[in-house]
């Protein structure tokens, strides 16, 4: 196989997603991205070209949320372009929808299951307000995608896999995306 492969994961909110993209990564030997390296990026990049004056908001250069997402995209690709990597959200699934060897990963979980994992993770909050925190975190995440790509987040078209991560945690969901790689590409991505 020649080239590189690229996992992206879109993912419920407290599905784990996140947990199991970088999992993923690791057992791979493969960089890991989410919106926080992919923000960094964008800023370091940015920072290249920032002249050190204020732009006005009306002013045709001031930055807006497309321009934002226009930037991403460039990021995204080009990290594609240069190594096999995980990318987690940001709608990569979607931006590298055309490129061969890309494995589009969906996580999900029945509601009950996402609270519960995140009381974990907001044990000051009430079950109801972290029930109203996954809800709205799933309908900005749907909301975003919907503007960026025109399509609903949760499409199965988009994704070439999708793993219950309460019947399939942790490990056992990074082995299903490890030998899907293999069924899918013919890519043995422990031997590389």
């Amino acid at each position: 196989m020649a080239g590189n492969y690229v996992i992206t994961i879109s993912r419920q909110h407290g599905s784990c997603g996140n947990a199991i993209g970088k999992l993923t990564a690791e057992r791979l030997g493969i960089p890991f991205y989410d919106y926080k390296l992919i923000r960094m990026k964008l800023f370091n990049a940015a920072s290249k070209v920032y002249t050190g004056k204020l732009l006005p908001p009306d002013s045709d250069e001031f930055t807006s949320d497309l321009n934002l997402f226009t930037f991403q995209a460039e990021i995204i690709k080009e990290l594609a372009g240069n190594e096999s990597c995980v990318i987690v959200g940001r709608c990569a699934d979607y931006l590298l929808r055309d490129r061969p060897n890309v494995l589009r990963v969906f996580i999900h979980a029945p509601l009950e299951d996402r609270i519960k994992q995140q009381m974990y993770v907001l044990p000051q909050k009430t079950e109801a307000e972290v029930r109203r925190h996954v809800l709205t975190t799933d309908k900005k995440r749907a909301d975003y995608y919907k503007r960026y790509t025109g399509s609903h987040w949760m499409s199965a078209e988009h994704f070439d896999i999708s793993i219950d991560s309460s019947r399939h945690p942790g490990e056992e969901a990074v082995d299903i995306i490890v030998s899907s790689l293999d069924v899918m590409f013919k890519i043995n991505a422990l031997e590389k």
